[in-house]
């Protein structure tokens, strides 16, 4: 037995000393980085010292959170769901149907508002949607309106019926909705 450890410790110490060893190559290498390494795992890891910004080598999945583009022009044609949502195209499409544009004298042609929210597993919403984008050019009255509209549809519908299964699958998973209008508006100006 202490042949065994005295053999590991000296292993140990040639993987330790050894300069020009496959450890060494660090960016796109199979080589795992090691607690017997002499330098952080690059390029994860990040210093005070560090010139460069810290970005960590995380590479996510695509489609992690889901995305959605709801348009003005057909919202009328838009249906729900008769049925508990069981699959993210009856979320898409309750969404979608839930939607209501503002008045044609309130709105603006090619105004578009983005938000984020996320539901729990009985269809609630966690927290009230959040902005995250609105056309640059829109004034504070516009986007008000567009916001109470975006708030109205979402409250109209709430909470959305979800089955077992997809309200597990959804629930604290970040959705962001686009909102488009995209009617020909008379007297509106565009972006």
């Amino acid at each position: 037995m202490r042949t065994w450890h005295a053999a590991l410790v000296v292993l140990l110490a040639v993987i330790w000393a050894a300069p020009g060893d496959a450890r060494s190559l660090r960016h796109g290498s199979v080589a795992p980085c090691s607690v017997f390494d002499r330098h952080p795992c690059m390029p994860t890891f990040c210093s005070v010292f560090d010139r460069n910004p810290c970005v960590p080598d995380a590479q996510y999945p695509i489609g992690q959170d889901l995305r959605l583009t709801v348009e003005s022009q057909p919202a009328n044609a838009y249906v729900m769901p008769d049925h508990d949502l069981d699959t993210i195209r009856d979320l898409f499409a309750a969404l979608r149907a839930c939607w209501k544009p503002p008045e044609p004298d309130k709105s603006r042609e090619g105004m578009e508002m983005s938000v984020r929210l996320s539901f729990k597993r009985d269809g609630a919403v966690v927290a009230p949607p959040r902005v995250t984008y609105t056309t640059k050019a829109a004034p504070d009255d516009t986007r008000q309106t567009y916001r109470a509209a975006i708030t109205a549809a979402l409250d109209s519908c709430l909470p959305l019926h979800f089955t077992k299964g997809l309200g597990g699958a959804i629930a604290g998973r970040p959705i962001a909705i686009r909102y488009v209008d995209n009617r020909t508006i008379e007297g509106s100006k565009a972006q």
